[in-house]
């Protein structure tokens, strides 16, 4: 039976249980491959911290580089993270040295993903990131095999299982913001120091991805940021009384053949689907023809479900499936013109803290209709619903709040109303 050399470059946690893995199930892994994954060397950082693994001393790599200039080496399996650093030149030097690579590092695709791509399909070898995306959610395979035939016009969902489970133990034990995120960490969903969670750029980098995949496109950063950590518990009661729950959502879609990606806290109504994914789990939406809405959600992170993706990764290598890294050849490749957020109409929520006297409410209609370009015989109506079209410089976005006595914070953030 064939075999393939595998290097295996980071042994924290991840790295450590796919060794383990593929160790154990080496037998199952080759009968089903017809081809034996055999792991030749592996490099680390600290060569003596603590594993659960036995590694024999002959199969540590001096330098971590070995690995792309060793001829005997074919998989070359990339844990290291970061978009820059060691982890950049590994991989660069690896598809160069014609190795495939296997990597499960969202930030090194998602900003030097086209050039990969490019080096890869210049040497026939393989560039598999399945892992990068949603961990154990097959998403990347699906769109690049399963759903072939059909034209993606949105892909969104929830693709971050920390700010998830921030977001929905909020909501479920009416806890504060600060004590879930503790919470978090002591349970091992949180890094000890999560600000790319917090703040929407880790889903930023997964949905770039996700675009240019769903969309046969280059990888474009032009991308809306918002994060959940100016969201309180009062937010997620008026949510509540409201008939939603608050959700941290990726969008992307194609609308007259412009690019809209966006990351922000959104209200989600409760009868939808996607409010019902609670904890640490991830679910991808993808609306396309001729399928219609296709929906996959699992494990998001952690060793088990990230070593999922990466072992299906390697089988596809096992397999010989030599294919286009990012859904196309990079010559057929287009490059979409990324439009702003502020050039599309949103409705959305406004919380607002006041002082609870007479005459609150009614000045702070007329601070809205000060700012409001439209008939006078149509603001009546529109002040009665507590709806508000604000006019911008780029256009009109529609306002919907409820004051219901009198809620608290003054205009202290906006979340997006997303109709499902």
């Amino acid at each position: 039976m064939k075999k393939l050399n595998i290097a295996i470059v980071g042994l924290g946690n991840i790295g450590s249980y796919l060794y383990k893995y593929l160790e154990t199930n080496k037998k199952i892994l080759s009968k089903k491959n017809n081809c034996v994954p055999n792991i030749l060397f592996v490099s680390a950082r600290n060569r003596k911290k603590k594993r659960k693994i036995s590694i024999n001393s002959n199969k540590w790599l001096k330098n971590y580089l070995d690995a792309t200039k060793i001829k005997e080496v074919d998989i070359i399996i990339e844990l290291i993270g970061g978009a820059d650093g060691p982890a950049k030149k590994l991989v660069f030097n690896a598809l160069r040295n014609k190795k495939h690579v296997v990597t499960a590092n969202k930030a090194l695709i998602s900003k030097y993903g086209d050039k990969l791509a490019k080096i890869a399909e210049e040497n026939n070898v393989n560039l598999e990131f399945e892992a990068s995306v949603c961990g154990g959610v097959p998403i990347i395979r699906s769109l690049k095999e399963g759903l072939i035939a059909n034209k993606i016009e949105k892909v969104y969902g929830i693709f971050n299982g920390t700010s998830n489970y921030i977001l929905s133990t909020m909501d479920k034990d009416k806890k504060d913001f600060g004590e879930v995120l503790n919470e978090a960490k002591d349970l091992g969903y949180a890094e000890s120091n999560p600000i790319s969670d917090l703040n929407g750029e880790d889903v930023s980098s997964k949905l770039k991805i996700l675009s240019s995949l769903c969309f046969n496109s280059f990888i474009n950063h032009n991308i809306h940021i918002e994060g959940i950590n100016s969201i309180d518990k009062k937010d997620i009661l008026n949510a509540n009384k409201l008939g939603y729950k608050i959700k941290l959502l990726g969008v992307s879609e194609i609308i007259n053949e412009r690019l809209y990606q966006r990351v922000h806290p959104t209200l989600i109504k409760k009868s939808s689907y996607i409010a019902s994914i609670d904890g640490v789990l991830n679910a991808v939406i993808v609306d396309g023809k001729p399928v219609g809405q296709s929906v996959i959600q699992g494990e998001g992170a952690g060793p088990e479900a990230t070593t999922s993706a990466l072992i299906s990764d390697i089988s596809s290598i096992l397999r010989g499936n030599i294919k286009f890294h990012i859904s196309i050849s990079s010559k057929e490749r287009k490059k979409l013109t990324g439009k702003k957020i502020d050039e599309r109409t949103f409705s959305a929520y406004l919380r607002f803290e006041v002082k609870d006297k007479p005459g609150v409410l009614s000045n702070i209609t007329s601070v809205f209709s000060k700012n409001l370009s439209v008939a006078s015989k149509n603001l009546r109506l529109i002040l009665k619903e507590r709806r508000f079209l604000y006019f911008t410089k780029k256009g009109p976005i529609e306002v919907v709040f409820n004051i219901k006595h009198y809620l608290s914070a003054f205009i202290i953030f906006l979340v997006f109303v997303f109709k499902i």
